[in-house]
């Protein structure tokens, strides 16, 4: 018993002070020692050098590239003035009287490329205000609007999208990011409806009672202090937000030439995943120097680390005139992904350091149980309640599948679940409580557009939220009856 309260204070304890803005970098370790220490028959030393620290270097050892490639890439679209100029011509496309279908797809587009959601918020905000100014629609809906279109159905219900929250479940069920296609894309067609239909809704409910948009405002934002830490609360290094300005208008590239690299991400990632590297002899990785592993524990990453290089490349030379500086813009693309790949690593090796303890069965019994004996709502739910717990859906997928993971894996086979179904129930149950207030990424938007949380939150939380958890029933529902597809 004294155990179990230790596991369940030092998580409180985790949570409580990254909220009020501890570094997670230090109070992951603090907090894993804090348990260890209740748990009385483990040596603190090694727990954190030999479980603590081996658990968060092969979590850097699997993904970062995919951080550093995509920090880089981001960095690359917004420096290029490839980010806005996607997103205007999308907004031009559809016109003011679709505006708001017209910032959920610009900001969708963007990111199931690849393209940060921090990125995608200073981009499409001052498009998003224009036009909302034009057409008079409330600006509070703004932010719901761009948290649709970034914050769900892009980031883990989409096949291929190369968010970190849609490549972490793959290396512990030897999935690929493109698990569970057919169900992924409904899942995401239902997040986009219920979502549209909402701030369809609000947007009459609202213009009926007089509400316009509003007082004028200015159209950039500068990621200042306030912002930057309201980022790293996410684990987000804003270094990869410049001060420097992006290209003028009468510089930014052609829509479709901005829209390029972020088609080639996804069509490269496919091509790769299921062409490429099932041609490949890959009996070398059986070796103790390649890891003693099998193709299907990196074919995830590879066809991931791909797509992203020829995107980069393509970017490079398609816009070398449009960079100022092209070491700096690499450099601080690389400098941003230290941060959110070491802060989540943290949280690895706090959930590896749990899950050593003995008092862990007890509670590991309890999550399982949750569900009545159903692997996907016990998985839904274990997943869902620890990115919410810690304000990330990348944390709290790290912590419940560095726990839980094999285990989950081992429920499923025994009940002939497809691990692509684990794969995509997990990712979608992350996105469906990680948009809590505390969350950085909401804190951060809503600094952003200027607004407060009594002002445009409970829309956010709407599109954010509710719509996942509906879709999330709706995928455990069609897996539960027709498995994977």
């Amino acid at each position: 018993m004294i155990s179990i309260l230790g596991i369940v204070l030092s998580l409180g304890l985790l949570i409580l002070l990254a909220f009020r803005g501890l570094t997670v970098l230090l109070l992951a370790p603090a907090m894993a020692v804090l348990a260890t220490a209740f748990d009385g028959g483990m040596p603190l030393l090694a727990t954190y050098t030999q479980i603590f620290m081996r658990a968060a270097a092969n979590f850097i050892a699997h993904f970062f590239p995919l951080f550093l490639l995509g920090a880089v890439f981001g960095k690359l679209m917004e420096d290029t003035g490839s980010a806005e100029a996607l997103a205007r011509g999308l907004v031009a496309k559809l016109g003011a009287e679709r505006a708001i279908l017209a910032v959920v797809l610009a900001c969708a587009v963007l990111t199931y490329g690849g393209v940060s959601l921090f990125v995608v918020a200073f981009a499409v905000y001052p498009v998003a205000a224009a036009l909302f100014r034009q057409a008079d629609i409330p600006k509070r809906l703004i932010p719901a609007a761009i948290a649709l279109g970034s914050f769900t159905f892009t980031m883990s219900a989409l096949p291929g999208t190369p968010a970190i929250q849609n490549a972490i479940p793959m290396p512990f069920f030897g999935t690929t990011a493109f698990a569970a296609p057919g169900l992924g894309i409904i899942t995401a067609l239902v997040m986009l409806a219920f979502g549209l239909a909402w701030l369809t809704w609000r947007e009459r409910s609202l213009k009926a009672k007089g509400e316009g948009y509003g007082a004028a405002d200015g159209e950039r934002v500068k990621p200042d202090k306030r912002l930057r830490e309201a980022a790293q609360d996410e684990g987000f290094d804003l270094m990869e937000i410049g001060d420097h300005p992006a290209p003028a208008d009468t510089q930014l590239p052609r829509a479709w030439l901005a829209g390029l690299p972020v088609v080639l991400v996804v069509a490269v990632n496919l091509i790769v995943t299921a062409f490429v590297i099932p041609r490949l002899d890959t009996s070398y990785l059986a070796e103790a120097r390649f890891g003693a592993t099998d193709i299907s524990a990196v074919r995830g990453i590879w066809a991931i680390i791909t797509g992203l290089l020829v995107a980069i490349v393509l970017m490079v030379f398609a816009n070398r005139s449009r960079l100022a500086s092209l070491s700096r813009t690499l450099d601080d693309g690389a400098n941003a992904s230290a941060l959110p790949i070491f802060n989540t690593a943290s949280l690895v090796g706090y959930g590896a350091v749990v899950a050593s303890l003995g008092a862990f069965a007890t509670i590991r019994d309890l999550v399982l149980g949750v569900g009545g004996g159903s692997v996907l709502m016990s998985l839904a739910v274990a997943a869902s309640v620890l990115a919410g717990m810690t304000g990330s859906a990348s944390g709290g997928t790290t912590i419940a599948l560095q726990a839980l993971g094999s285990t989950y894996l081992e429920m499923a086979q025994t009940a002939g679940i497809a691990p692509d179904l684990l794969h995509r129930v997990t990712a979608v149950s992350t996105s469906v409580l990680d948009t809590l207030p505390h969350n950085g990424a909401v804190i951060t938007l809503l600094a952003i557009c200027r607004l407060k949380h009594g002002e445009a939150y409970g829309d956010i939380a709407m599109t954010a939220m509710v719509g996942p958890l509906l879709s999330l029933v709706v995928l455990i529902g069609l897996g539960s009856l027709f498995g994977s597809f």
